[in-house]
């Protein structure tokens, strides 16, 4: 049976969003496994991978390099094995280049890109930037197709993905200016949203995860 392995390196709200994924999978009569773990193994071995995260962008980079061989297992299963991975906030982050969250941190550089503070034109306009927004979608991709109609996600977050190679922005939203919502090339994709918390939405999107075959 397939198996969906979310990351457990003490950064993201993995009981919802497994509870979400094993949901997903259940409406679509997808048959899987869905475990939460921070065993590098069944990382190494998983079909899909998602990797979640709250909090600052240093503190989740040293915390999932701190799980025993997990920087290797997901290099072997995700950058050499291309198997499906989605990450989710601070997840889909630490895949960019640098991270400027007090101070540069080095990301995992697979999707090339800085990570720089919300700076919103309308300075009336909260940081951080918390709630829902409307999606828009930029690029066709499989994980962004036939969502609901005027989809929106629901938001936590100070800082946000600057992509260096635009083609790799796969959706916006507005906030003072264009936010990057999700972002993706080749078997990588992110969402800067949070799927589990986006009803219809979320589960449509990560439905379409769970079907994806890059």
């Amino acid at each position: 049976m397939p198996t969906v392995a979310l990351i457990d390196y003490g950064s993201g709200n993995l009981r919802s969003a497994a509870k979400a994924v094993e949901r997903a999978a259940a409406d679509a009569g997808l048959s899987m496994t869905v475990t939460v773990t921070a065993d590098a193994d069944v990382v190494r071995r998983a079909d899909r991978v998602i990797l979640p995260g709250v909090g600052a962008f240093a503190d989740c980079g040293r915390g999932l390099s701190a799980v025993p061989g997990m920087l290797d297992a997901l290099g072997e299963a995700v950058i050499r094995g291309g198997r499906p991975m989605l990450g989710i906030c601070v997840g889909m982050q630490l895949m960019a280049t640098i991270g400027r969250e007090h101070g540069d941190h080095a990301g995992l550089g697979w999707i090339g890109g800085e990570v720089l503070k919300l700076t919103p034109a309308d300075p009336a306009l909260k940081i951080p930037h918390m709630g829902w927004n409307e999606l828009e979608i930029v690029s066709d991709h499989p994980v962004l197709r036939n969502l609901p109609a005027g989809a929106h996600g629901y938001f936590v977050h100070s800082y946000h993905f600057v992509c260096a190679n635009p083609a790799h922005t796969l959706a916006r939203v507005e906030y003072g200016g264009p936010v990057t919502a999700a972002i993706g090339r080749d078997n990588l994709v992110g969402t800067q949203f949070h799927p589990e918390k986006s009803q219809e939405t979320g589960l449509a999107l990560i439905t379409n995860f769970l079907t994806w075959n890059p």
